[in-house]
């Protein structure tokens, strides 16, 4: 079959699916006004992988079937494969403005750092296998699920009195599969996903434990299953506004986050990749590189919503003048830095790749460690100095409909910038309020900090696994050596402190 046109992903998405939103269910994600705009910027980003101008960037042949697929799916096998992933990653994320963060490319290579290291699935390496290769060769788009209801965050999920009422995990086996039921948490783009994946959770590791082993599972399965119901919530694009451009990246670019709910869901066999096997559970990122590819994805999806809100900034300063003042320039300096910055530690990680143990090449997992601690924090830094370029005007904004409306006059007059009209200036200002101030921008603030796992959980792994030694070495022995330097010779001291008259 090979790549998917978008008319294609939207007639997939009519499939029956049980999604709840607001108390009520959504016959079709596809119209449905809370749901519609994101549905569409999806089908946007695999229209770009059928544009006859972008099909080399975008595609390459299927090794299996020689069918153009997604370049997402590769095997990356040299630096330059890396590198071609790459230019079609920052297509797709340039599309969204890094503002739809679970675009597909995520889980594709997460899949394909999977099947590459299969043999760490054990015995049921060759279903991971076959089941890329048909995600690959179908273009289907994937969410994941991949932590537990927050139910009692003391204690491992093994070890909660409710865990069995709660969190998701093998209930009985048949001769046709797994049966799960319970609740996982957070697929995002699970009201738009074909399948869902459901693996385990890098920063929340399992105990090794027997109570534990029924909750040690990884499997796919069709978002529209029997017994399987997700919970999505709330839309961040207000669909009582006055006008769509009050809201211009909410309405496009909500990918939607969901409870997935498994009612005794068959699994069957052929689609189980983990099952009661704690240690393949919490080892199999670091086994298959799976990390680093996903990790690739999100620092170049950051690089791009770094690249736009630097623009949006410089845009906002240039409207009234503020960027003639120092301070402004200095602001709009700390947004340039963050994207070097991202630029950077993408082409480093490239640069630096590392051959995995199955042939293929790997982004060098130190630069991209430091975007996932580092850009959380850059980032809400960058919405503050929108927040702060913009001041009063980010609050003083009618609904876009105001200029066609009865006091457009008004509008006209009182809303104009130094460097634009009213009309340019409202729908400029609109942006920056909705990437910097609305819900919206709230949620992406917070999927920055969590969506890669706990970041205390991850610097503490972080801090764990870095080979501090040589550092450590490195430190006594210089000041071994500055006290050899200071001891006394026939000649007298070899060094001195300044101020310390020789004796």
């Amino acid at each position: 079959m090979g790549v998917r046109n978008g008319r294609q992903v939207l007639a997939g998405l009519r499939d029956g699916r049980q999604l709840w939103m607001d108390g009520d269910r959504i016959a079709d994600v596809t119209v449905d006004a809370r749901l519609a705009g994101g549905a569409q910027s999806l089908a946007e980003l695999y229209d770009l992988q059928c544009d006859p101008a972008l099909i080399d960037e975008m595609t390459y042949e299927s090794p299996g079937t020689g069918d153009r697929v997604g370049l997402s799916f590769i095997q990356p096998e040299t630096r330059d494969d890396l590198v071609r992933r790459r230019v079609m990653m920052k297509r797709w994320n340039d599309h969204c403005l890094g503002m739809f963060p679970r675009s597909p490319d995520f889980l594709n290579v997460g899949l394909a750092g999977y099947a590459a290291g299969a043999d760490g699935f054990g015995p049921y390496a060759d279903n991971v296998r076959r089941y890329y290769e048909h995600v690959r060769e179908n273009d289907l788009a994937l969410t994941h699920s991949l932590t537990n209801p927050q139910a009692d965050r003391s204690r491992d999920v093994s070890e909660q009195l409710d865990a069995n009422d709660l969190a998701a995990r093998v209930v009985r086996e048949t001769d046709a599969g797994i049966v799960v039921s319970g609740a996982r948490m957070l697929a995002t783009l699970g009201a738009f996903s074909d399948e869902i994946l459901v693996m385990s959770a890098p920063t929340f590791p399992l105990p090794e434990t027997e109570a534990a082993k029924p909750f040690a599972m990884g499997f796919a399965i069709p978002v529209a299953t029997d017994g399987l119901r997700m919970i999505a919530r709330p839309p961040l694009y207000p669909t009582g506004a006055g006008s769509a451009m009050d809201h211009p990246i909410a309405a496009r670019f909500d990918d939607s986050d969901c409870m997935v709910i498994f009612d005794d869901v068959l699994v069957p066999w052929e689609r189980v990749f983990i099952h009661r096997d704690v240690a393949v559970f919490n080892g199999i990122y670091r086994h298959t590189q799976a990390h680093a590819h996903m990790a690739h994805q999100y620092s170049v999806k950051d690089w791009s919503k770094a690249e736009f809100i630097m623009g949006l900034g410089f845009a906002l300063a240039k409207s009234t003048n503020i960027d003639v003042h120092q301070h402004v320039q200095g602001m709009l300096a700390e947004l340039i830095n963050t994207t070097e910055f991202m630029r950077s530690a993408v082409i480093a990680s490239e640069a630096e790749a590392i051959e995995t143990p199955f042939g293929t090449m790997a982004p060098a997992p130190g630069p991209l460690g430091a975007v996932r601690f580092m850009f959380p924090q850059l980032f809400r830094r960058a919405c503050e100095i929108i927040q702060n370029m913009g001041a009063g005007g980010l609050f003083m904004l009618p609904s876009f409909a105001e200029t066609e409306g009865e006091r457009a006059a008004d509008v006209d007059r009182y809303y104009q910038s130094a460097n634009g009209d009213s009309r340019t200036r409202i729908k400029l200002f609109r942006l920056a309020y909705d990437a910097a101030v609305s819900g919206f921008s709230g949620r992406q603030q917070l999927y920055e900090r969590y969506f890669a796992g706990d970041p205390v959980r991850s610097a503490g792994f972080l801090y764990q696994g870095f080979d501090k030694d040589p550092h450590i070495d490195r430190i006594h022995t210089l000041i071994d050596d500055l006290e050899a330097g200071m001891t006394r010779s026939d000649t007298g001291p070899a060094f001195r402190l300044p101020g310390i008259p020789p004796q």
